[in-house]
């Protein structure tokens, strides 16, 4: 896997309520076709190497990105310890709702479809944000994801949703297998040979960033732009 630099140079601080601001880096290419909200999950945050490698990949072919932090630094800390706030759905999607409506009211990137992608946990708050804004949310991607921990929320999903699990993380396809079932959009679940859970295995995790681009270019942009959200 390539080795990417941490994108400090283009941090942003995202304010979800009075009391509490989210760091974040937004990038966009030149004339971006669709925006991709980053939804990490399981004690993991806007430098995990493995989604900024696939950011990376979606800005290359002009899809811009918002790498986020659900967590606060001393929230962090505490999860480390506890491990409690990585499962609590509520709350990151409530975050991932907030994250979105700031992209909203940010010009460079107000006009355009937009998207989530999940991973661990983060797929959950991912598609449980997905159904509570139906019009807004064009797309969705899981990497070894959670999806079943959106429980009944995942009947309310209308954003077109790839599941992406490795052929070697037994336990996540079975959970994923039943939440596939309770999807009613148009879905796809996609096994990558010889994976394991955090696609470390080579070549595996560029086929998540193909895969993950294929599907955010075909659904972001087949949606006109210039919605008012």
């Amino acid at each position: 896997m390539q080795t990417l630099p941490n994108w400090n140079e283009d941090t942003c601080f995202i304010p979800i309520n009075e009391n509490l601001t989210l760091a974040g880096n937004l990038r966009v290419p030149p004339e971006p076709a669709g925006i991709v909200v980053f939804v990490h999950g399981s004690g993991s945050g806007r430098f995990s190497p493995r989604n900024q490698f696939v950011a990376r990949c979606l800005h290359n072919i002009g899809i811009a990105t918002l790498l986020l932090d659900l967590l606060t630094e001393q929230e962090e800390i505490l999860d480390q310890v506890h491990g409690h706030l990585r499962f609590n759905i509520a709350l990151l999607s409530e975050r991932v709702l907030g994250a979105t409506q700031w992209l909203f009211k940010q010009p460079e990137v107000a006009h355009l479809k937009l998207g989530y992608f999940g991973a661990s946990t983060g797929a959950a708050a991912a598609l449980v944000a997905a159904a509570q804004q139906p019009r807004l949310i064009a797309a969705v991607v899981s990497r070894g994801g959670r999806p079943d921990l959106a429980g009944d929320m995942l009947e309310q999903v209308q954003a077109p949703t790839l599941l992406i699990v490795g052929s070697r993380d037994e336990i996540v396809i079975r959970l994923n297998e039943e939440a596939y079932a309770h999807l009613h959009v148009e879905k796809h679940l996609e096994i990558v040979a010889g994976a394991t859970h955090l696609f470390e295995e080579p070549g595996t995790l560029e086929q998540v960033a193909t895969l993950a681009g294929q599907w955010f270019t075909r659904h972001l942009a087949s949606q006109a732009t210039g919605t008012t959200h």
